[in-house]
Parts: structure tokens; sequence; C-alpha cells
């Protein structure tokens, strides 16, 4: 992950946003040393259907959505 200190974003801001949204790293801004802003670029977030839209139709459930697992999987936390 690529740093940067505040005043050397505020003179070449433009050029660092160019390379975030080129190579999808992100970058973090210092402060005194120490992080104090994240910049990454923007991700759509995917529906239901485009995660699993290829699957619809093509799975079948042998039992009500609504029955517990927590006998089969126990406690989890």
């Amino acid at each position: 992950m690529k740093t940067v200190t505040k005043s050397v974003l505020k003179a070449k801001m433009l050029a660092y946003f160019r390379e975030v949204e080129e190579t999808g790293e992100e970058l973090i801004v210092l402060n005194y040393n120490k992080p104090v802003l994240r910049i990454s670029p923007y991700k759509e977030k995917k529906t239901f259907d485009d995660i699993f839209g290829a699957y619809q139709d093509k799975m079948t459930y042998s039992e009500p959505l609504e029955t517990g697992t927590q006998e089969e999987w126990g406690e989890l936390a």
C-alpha cells in the first residue's frame, strides 16, 4: 500500500487520484506519520442477481429454508 503525506497529496492530488484509478491500489494519507485517510477506487456493489443469477432454476431445496441448522452446525460463536 502506498502512503503519502497530506502536504504532498495537496500539491499533486490529481496525479495521485489518477494513479489510484489506474492501478486500483489504495492510497494511505499520513498526518505526522500517522495514517488518517484511505483513498480507494470506487467499486460498484453487485446485486444478488449479479452474483447468483447464473444458478437460478438450477438448485433444489430438500427442506424448508426456515429449518434451523444449529443441531447440524452447533454453536458458531
